[in-house]
Parts: C-alpha cells; structure tokens; sequence
C-alpha cells in the first residue's frame, strides 16, 4: 500500500505547510498502533506516510494536527479520518480542505 495526503488551507487559498499527521493502523486486538506519519512541505504535501512500514489491509486513521498550523483561535485542533483499506496493492490518497471552522476530505486519486 502507498498512502499519500495533500492539506489545503481554504481560508487562503494556499498549501498548508508544517502541519504534523500520523498514520495509525487498527491492530487485530482492537488497539492502535502508530505505524508511519510525517509532516506537510512547503506544497502542502506529504508523498509516502508509510516509509518502510509493512502494507496490510483493514482499519486505519489519520491524525492531523490542525490546532498547532491554525493557532488557539481555530474550532478544530485536530482532526481525526478514519478509512478502510480493502486491497493494499492499491495508491490511497486522503486529501484534507482545512480552514478555522471547518474541514473536508475525500479519497483521492
């Protein structure tokens, strides 16, 4: 599996960059453990969250941590998708359209 993530700040209209995510698969005991992560470049982007972590299928999360890019005023300082991987051989891209009071996301391609 190759995992990828492109944060989008719609208040500016501009890359978010400097934002930290962690990527977290669900274990088969039902806990999660941290399995890759990173933090967005200049273009907002960050192109492998995986690293040499091994692929596997099933439940996992992102986590971004919006509070910090944002600053103390922003409604949401961490926002939190969880997606199913159904087939590992498989580019999943997890896009986030962020802003102070709200945010999207989408699979991408």
């Amino acid at each position: 599996m190759s995992l990828s993530t492109h944060v989008l700040d719609t208040a500016t209209g501009l890359p978010a960059a400097g934002v930290a995510v962690t990527l977290e698969r669900r274990t088969d005991q039902g806990t999660w453990q941290q399995v890759g992560g990173g933090e967005t470049g200049e273009d907002g982007r960050i192109a492998d969250l995986l690293g040499a972590a091994p692929t596997a299928s099933g439940h996992h999360r992102l986590t971004f941590d919006t509070g910090t890019y944002l600053g103390d005023d922003a409604f949401y300082h961490e926002v939190t998708v969880t997606f199913v991987v159904a087939d590992p051989a498989q580019h999943h891209h997890v896009p986030l359209l962020l802003s102070p009071y709200g945010y999207t996301t989408y699979r991408g391609s």
